[in-house]
């Protein structure tokens, strides 16, 4: 028989061999990526944009909310190039669970709620708030102006508004001036009750509902500001010591692109002619940056007055 047919074989079976152990052509390199100067990728073409989801405790009600920082959001809208969520939740730590689970991308809070989310799971800041010049606030105790009260310890026995369980201008602070005096609020006032924003405690003290509250003194100047006539219903006989002013944060989760994109632009707010009026509208000057360690002596209160960890 003809050994032909087997070498034909053997040959086509080293050249499958050869041809697998050969380098395979590269592709021409169309350019470089440099790993330390990531930019955010463009959205594609005829793709919906995800919205920006941003949280705002209820410091005021959400009425107000929604009207003062509609102009703010709008002026986020048009910088970003992409739609805007406003999320409301009724307390203090309802937003602060949103943004444990990445549920939103930016979030305004009060301070009592920014140390318990960064001690708790890792809160982050993004910038500050200025006012007046200054990066802090007081919490105001105010009772109505027929009353003849002039310190706290005036109004044992009558009813006091709170505001969130965890505010630490509405809750927190007061309940450590009760607490010197030997008492729990339980013990010391007749009633108390909360009314879920610094606006609505301002009303209920104004309008005789409470015999007194500690409110927000940004939200008090900002309130009074739009409605004059509360100064001459409401009356202030304590003023707290200065705390780090509420500010602005992201979750842990968020791409660090994006929580740089939206710091600078913050940031950037106050040498901007069109953010004069989203600024406004929110009675802030500018956006600063603001250290952690601003909130130290929040949480040594904190410490002393136990706040809820769970909505």
């Amino acid at each position: 028989m003809s050994r032909f047919p087997s070498t034909i074989y053997q040959l086509l079976i080293l050249l499958i061999f050869l041809a697998s152990c050969s380098p395979l052509p590269q592709p021409p390199i169309v350019g470089a990526v440099n790993l330390n100067d990531l930019q955010p990728l463009p959205t594609p073409l005829n793709t919906e944009a995800v919205p920006l989801r941003v949280a705002i405790a209820a410091v005021i009600s959400p009425k107000g909310t929604l009207e003062s920082y509609s102009p703010f959001l709008s002026y986020l809208e048009a910088k970003l190039n992409r739609p805007v969520e406003l999320i409301q939740r009724r307390t203090y730590l309802e937003v602060n669970d949103l943004i444990e689970h990445g549920e939103v991308d930016l979030a305004f809070v009060c301070t009592s709620a920014y140390v318990q989310g960064h001690d708790t799971f890792g809160m982050e800041l993004l910038a500050a708030p200025q006012v007046d010049g200054k990066t802090t606030y007081n919490s105001l105790l105010i009772v109505p102006a027929s009353s003849p009260a002039q310190s706290m310890e005036d109004l044992r026995g009558k009813v006091f508004a709170f505001t969130d369980p965890i505010s630490l201008s509405g809750r927190v602070y007061p309940t450590s001036i009760v607490q010197k005096l030997g008492f729990t609020p339980e013990e010391f006032f007749a009633r108390t009750f909360f009314t879920y924003s610094h606006d609505e405690a301002i009303r209920a003290v104004a309008g005789g509902v409470a015999d007194g509250a500690a409110v927000d003194s940004l939200v008090y100047a900002f309130a009074v500001t739009r409605d004059p006539s509360l100064a001459e219903k409401v009356r202030i006989i304590h003023v707290s010591p200065d705390f780090g002013i509420p500010p602005v944060v992201v979750s842990p989760f968020i791409r660090p692109q994006v929580k740089a994109e939206l710091q600078t632009l913050l940031l950037d707010m106050a040498s901007d002619p069109a953010a004069r009026e989203a600024l406004a509208s929110i009675g802030v000057e500018r956006f600063v940056l603001i250290d952690d360690s601003a909130y130290d002596s929040v949480r040594t209160l904190v410490s002393e007055i136990p706040i809820p960890q769970t909505p």
